[in-house]
This record gives C-alpha cells, structure tokens and sequence, in this order.
C-alpha cells in the first residue's frame, strides 16, 4: 500500500502556532448549507484545511495511505457506483490512530514525560497504545468492565495500562488523569484529532475526487468531523452522511438540543459507535459541515457486515458496516448512478461476534 506523504513547505497553521497550551477557542464557525455560508457566534473554532494537511506531514511515513475499493455486486443492487475506503488496514485496524499521532505530536516534553490517559471502548485505546509507544510514552486507558476482550488484549499488548471499570468512564478517568498528573489524549474531542482524523478525508479526495456523498459512522464525532472538515473544503457540493446505531442516536439528539447531551443508556452491537456523549467540536463540526444524520438498526448492521464478508472479502468490525447498512436499509436518498463511499473505519471485530454473523 502507498504510503501518506507531502513534499515541500508550508507555513505553520493557527493549530500549531498553539501547541504549547489548550487553546480556547473563540472564533465563529461558519455553517455551510447549501451554497452558502453563514456565521454564527458558538465559541467553537472549525478545522481548516490547512490543519489536516499539517496533520498529514506528522503521520507521513508512519501509517498508510489506506486504499479505496470497488464492489459491482452491491454497487449494482444500489443503482449505484459504490466504493469503500478501507481504514480496516490501517495500524491498529482502525482510523484512530491517525489522531492520535497528531495528538501527541503537539505535546510538550513535560506532558510527555508524565504520560497520557484517555477513555475508550476499543479502537482508540488500541490506537493510544501504539502511539505513546512509537514516542516512548505510559499510556493509560479506561476501559468498559464489559469491553470487547479482543480489544482490551490488543491494547495490552501494545504496551498501554487498562484499567477496566463499571463506573463512569469519564468521571473515571478524570479522577486519575487529575491523580497521576497525565495529560488527557480525548478519543473525539479534540482539534488535533479531528485534523488527524481529517487525513481520511484528503486521501477520499485524491483518490476519488468526483465523490458524490460520502456516508460515515459516527460515535464521538471525530472521523466524520474531521472527513467533512476535508471533503466541505474541497467540494462543498459533496453530500457527508453520519449513520448511528438506534441504541446510541447522541449526536442526532446533541443535533435536536442544540447542545451535547449525554445518554444514560446506549444498546448496540456497534461498540466503535456506542459513545454516549459527544462534545463541543464534533457537535459543532457535525452541525455545520454534516448534511445528514441517519439511524440503522443493529440487524441492518450485521447483515451488512455479513455482505462485505462475503462480497468484498474483508472483515469490517459492526461499526464499519454501519454506512453500507444505511443504504441497504434505503435510509438514505441516493441518484441513480452516484458514485458513493462508504468509509469501512475498523476491523477490530470479536472472535464470537464474527462467528455469529458467519
């Protein structure tokens, strides 16, 4: 697989040039609709372009230019040119990681040195994991007691601490984060990962410039921020599609608020989508730059992921699945004949899950 890179210079971008603190955002966000744009006071800053290029120079050379692929047989049962863009490929077997080094590229020495934590059902845990580890940094995770077991194995054996509990994952690893003195690496929320995330969204474009909609998961937030952050700068007339489990709908809710809300309860086999909250800059980056939020059930995902098996001769975890299932389940309004990807985002799936779908 070719491998992510860019020559020549660049001048440092607003993201940059505030590395070295959180940076407090205070900007307008600017709401694409349509042909149009039009800005509204939120306190919360957009990625640029710019960013998610810089993004692409910290993982150059690290991670891979993950290929976009055909599939006739169902592409012809849509109406459609269908296409998927397997991050399943990629280190760790999931976008995630592509945040992440941005992430902890823009790390001070002293951060580094104390170490990172963060929360996660699997994929980003995995993702932290490998990451600190290229850089040399104690990586903690707070995991759910009821994670996948793969997924907790995978992220042990990249060298990350988990510490498995019943309790709030956030309150929880808050109250470490602040006991430990470690620095907070969000699985979503965050600019530095959303730019990372971003990267996805660059390589859409240069391998499929004349995309017509683009149709991704979405748990947190990150990747379909950071893809739309990409996709909307570039050809704003391409349609970007988030799709949620019925058992974890938080950012269709956070959209229906107005504001992030928190679900008590989330029920889906879809754990890549099960966040039960989303934040402040994926909600707004979803709002301005999303065109729509749609809702699949976990019976549509799994049979979706029992066809690209069996199709595409790839294992997409349940949560990658979730794009093709929206169109399976015509939840989506699709023109004959458009060229449509679907991001396939991970391929971390359970031994007893696969064998149930099979």
């Amino acid at each position: 697989m070719p491998i992510i890179g860019r020559s020549g210079s660049r001048p440092r971008t607003r993201l940059e040039r505030k590395h070295d603190e959180e940076p407090r955002f205070g900007s307008q966000l600017q709401e694409r609709k349509g042909n149009g744009s039009r800005a509204v006071s939120s306190g919360v800053q957009l990625v640029e372009y710019a960013d998610i290029l810089a993004a692409r120079d910290v993982i150059a050379g690290r991670l891979h230019h993950t290929p976009v692929v055909t599939s006739s047989y169902l592409g012809e049962q849509l109406g459609v040119r269908l296409y998927f863009k397997l991050e399943l490929f990629q280190k760790t077997g999931s976008f995630k990681v592509r945040g992440v080094l941005n992430k902890l590229h823009h790390l001070g020495d002293e951060a580094r040195r104390r170490g990172v934590i963060t929360l996660s059902a699997g994929n980003h845990a995995q993702a932290l994991a490998w990451g600190a580890a290229q850089w040399g940094i104690a990586a903690s995770v707070v995991m759910p007691a009821a994670s996948v077991r793969s997924k907790v194995e995978a992220t042990r054996g990249y060298g990350g601490e988990v510490i498995l509990t019943e309790d709030d994952l956030l309150e929880t690893c808050l109250s470490i984060q602040k006991e430990r003195g470690l620095t907070l690496v969000h699985p979503f929320d965050d600019l530095h990962i959303i730019a990372g995330q971003g990267t996805v969204g660059a390589e859409i474009l240069e391998d499929l410039p004349d995309v017509d909609i683009v149709v991704v998961g979405v748990g947190g937030g990150g990747i379909i921020s950071g893809v739309a952050a990409a996709i909307k700068a570039k050809k704003p007339d391409t349609r970007v599609i988030g799709v949620e489990p019925e058992g974890a709908p938080t950012m269709s809710r956070s959209l229906e608020k107005g504001e992030p809300v928190h679900l008590e309860h989330v029920d889906t086999i879809a754990d890549g989508l099960s966040a039960p909250f989303v934040g402040k800059h994926t909600l707004a980056h979803a709002r301005s730059l999303v065109d729509d939020m749609v809702i699949v059930t976990d019976d549509e995902i799994l049979q979706a992921m029992a066809l690209i098996i069996e199709r595409c001769k790839v294992t997409a975890e349940p949560a990658a699945a979730a794009g093709l299932a929206s169109l399976l389940a015509g939840k989506i309004i699709v023109p004959a004949g458009a060229r449509v990807l679907c991001l396939l985002s991970g391929g971390n799936v359970d031994r007893e899950r696969l064998k149930s779908v099979l």
